[in-house]
Formats: structure tokens, C-alpha cells, sequence
């Protein structure tokens, strides 16, 4: 079950929501994206971890998810240059907006300011903060990173800031609790490189990541509502649409028949980890794939050992038990999957019913 972003802090009807989801079917549920900082919001009422009230708000969360069997991760989230320093929540903590260059995003969402919606350009940083992943994706993009120093320039310098906040993740909790989810293609929040400088980019970055033998990485595929129009004077998407998978996956996952034949210390290279994260995670780092796919496209990657596993969002959403109605043969194609999405409810409206679009989803079983 995928994360999808925007949800408010830590309640009764969070508990209920991903209770819901694991008692559904989900193999492993992704939460929504969870501010490491008060610093770092790009909406009001994002839910956060970095206070002690949030900590036992989660812990009610998780506690019931287990309770059912469900195994649930946490998303950290910091969004950069995205976070608006008007807003109350940014004042504060008497701290700057931080990211890796002075550069706006175009295509500002701040409704909830007077005046058009809008990003800025804010003071440039003179520290990386160990904070993903909003604020990774602006480090390693270099449209939005131009620095001269070993943070910017090259795809290597680039690449650091992620690597470093992986790193640092792994020393506190292991590699086999620490998974990361990258979107190559771009699009969103004005965010794009070329096509060849992408391909180099994203390959050292998950060959060093791989490397680190996390739990598991998931391939974001490219999608059109992930790639909108950015206003200007053409209104171009930015976007670098590819074949992510083909690509990428066997950095992270080689194909089995590969292996058959050749040796995997030979065929990775630098992606083969250590014998001490081996020790520390023994099992292979787990390669999933989302957007846009269908079940049986899913049932086909999987069945090939191309992937290990699918993330499904919205339709999660939409169906709380989404995995059991697929196992009882209620396929997307045909009948017993809820496809209507209401976006203008979905994670709540202002003076309306917090259940409405999050928890009243009806399911099948």
C-alpha cells in the first residue's frame, strides 16, 4: 500500500485508517509523508514525528496495525525549497527555509495564503540538513541545485545528500528497516533533468544505494498527474518520461536469468554490498514498482522476478480491503473494485466530517 501525501496529525481516524488497511490484506503499508521538522511543511496539518506527542500518536497507530498482523513503515518527509516562509508553521521555529539553492518552484500551492498561490525563492542554505525527501529530490535535480561546492555540480555531489541521509538512517535503525522511493522521471513540484543527465544520475544513486543493502527501494513509474503543466509563457511539463523499470531495476534486483550464468560480485559491481550490511540485513534488497499499474501487469512482473512487489495508492484509498477483493477475484478489469475517486475529499475537507473520503470507504469482505 502506497504512501499518499496529505493527511492530518495522528488521531483516532489515522488509527482507524491504517487499521483498516492492514486488516485489508495490505503486505506492507507506507504512511503518509511524516515531517522529521516543524521546519519543513508545504500544508497546513501535515502529521509530523519530531515532537513526543506525535511519537505516541504513531505509536497508537502502529500498535493497532500490528495488533492485526500488518507491518507498517514510516515516510520521512522534509519539503525543501517547497515550504513556504510566510506560514505560521515555518515561523515558528525561527529557522529559514532551507534547500540546496536559491531557486523557486513554479506552480506554488499556497491556498491557504492571501494572494496567488505561490513558492519563493528563499536565502540558500549553508548547511545540507539530514532530512529527506522532498528536500532530496531539490538536491539531487539540478535544476534545483547549483551548487559549486561537493554538494552540487557532478551527479556524485549530487547524489550525496541522499546518500548521507540514508546513511545516517541505517546507523540508528539497520538497513533492514530503512527503504527509500525515487521518482526519476520528475515532473512534480517543477522538478526535471535531461534525459542522458537523468539516466547518469539516478543510476550511480541507486547503485550506492543499493549497495548500503537497505530493505527495499520502490521505482516510481512516470504518470501523467505526476507530470503537470507548470505555468509560463509555454506551459511545458517537465517531466523526462523513460522506461523506469527496464532501466533501473537491475541495479537494485538483477534478473534472475542473469544470475543463472554470471556472477552477481561480478555483475553489480559497485551495488554489491558489504559482507557487514549483508550480516545485518541477510535478506536481498527488495525491488517494488509503482504507478499506474494494474494487477495483473503486477502478477506478470512479479511472476517474471522482475519486481518483488507492487505499490498501489489511490485504489487503496478507495478500497480498504483492496488486496482480499483481488483474491477473491475481483480483478480491476471487471467488477468489485471501487474506481471512483473523489479528490476533493480525499484526506478531509475544512468543516466537514474527518471520515468522509479517509475511513467510510465500504469493503467487499
Amino acid at each position: 500500500m502506497s504512501s499518499i501525501t496529505a493527511a492530518p496529525s495522528p488521531n483516532e481516524y489515522n488509527v482507524k485508517y491504517y487499521t483498516q488497511h492492514a486488516k485489508g490484506g495490505a503486505g506492507l503499508i507506507l504512511t503518509e509523508g511524516t515531517l522529521v521538522s516543524q521546519q519543513g511543511t508545504e500544508w497546513p496539518g501535515a502529521p509530523g514525528i519530531w515532537n513526543e506527542d506525535q511519537v505516541n500518536g504513531w505509536r497508537k497507530v502502529t500498535d493497532s496495525v500490528h495488533k492485526v498482523g500488518g507491518v507498517i513503515f514510516c515516510q520521512l518527509m522534509h519539503s525543501g525549497r517547497l515550504a513556504q516562509p510566510d506560514m505560521e508553521a515555518q515561523k515558528q521555529p525561527g529557522k529559514p527555509v532551507v534547500g540546496p539553492s536559491a531557486i523557486a518552484a513554479r506552480g506554488g500551492q499556497f491556498r491557504q495564503l492571501p494572494g496567488e498561490p505561490r513558492h519563493v525563492v528563499f536565502s540558500l542554505s549553508t548547511r545540507i540538513e539530514t532530512e529527506p525527501f522532498f528536500l532530496f529530490l531539490s538536491a539531487i535535480d539540478y535544476s534545483s541545485n547549483q551548487r559549486t561546492d561537493e554538494w552540487g555540480g557532478s551527479s556524485e555531489n549530487r547524489s550525496k545528500f541522499g546518500i548521507e541521509v540514508t546513511k545516517a538512517l541505517i546507523d540508528v535503525w539497520g538497513p533492514a528497516q530503512v527503504g527509500g522511493k525515487v521518482n526519476p522521471c520528475g515532473g512534480l513540484r517543477d522538478m526535471g533533468m535531461s534525459y542522458s543527465d537523468t539516466i547518469m544520475t539516478y543510476t550511480y544513486f541507486l547503485t550506492q544505494t543499493s549497495a548500503l543493502k537497505v530493505a527495499y527501494i520502490t521505482l516510481i513509474r512516470h504518470v501523467h498527474f505526476l507530470d503537470p503543466l507548470i505555468p509560463g509563457e509555454t506551459e511545458l511539463k517537465r517531466g523526462t518520461p523513460h522506461q523506469v523499470l527496464a532501466l533501473y531495476g537491475p541495479v537494485v534486483k538483477p534478473l534472475p536469468h542473469v544470475l543463472k550464468a554470471h556472477s552477481e560480485e561480478a555483475y553489480r559491481g559497485l551495488a554489491m554490498p558489504s559482507s557487514e550490511l549483508g550480516y545485518l540485513n541477510p535478506t536481498p534488497t527488495r525491488l517494488f514498482v509503482n504507478g499506474g499499474l494494474t494487477p495483473r501487469e503486477a502478477d506478470q512482473l512479479i511472476a517474471d522476478g522482475m519486481i518483488d512487489g507492487a505499490v498501489f495508492g489511490s485504489l487503496w484509498l478507495v478500497n480498504p480491503d483492496y488486496q482480499k477483493r483481488l483474491e477473491k477475484g475481483m480483478d480491476i478489469d471487471g467488477k468489485g473494485i471501487n474506481q471512483v475517486l473523489d479528490f476533493k475529499t480525499f484526506y478531509g475537507v475544512p468543516g466537514v466530517d474527518p471520515r468522509v473520503g479517509y475511513t467510510d470507504y465500504p469493503t467487499a469482505t
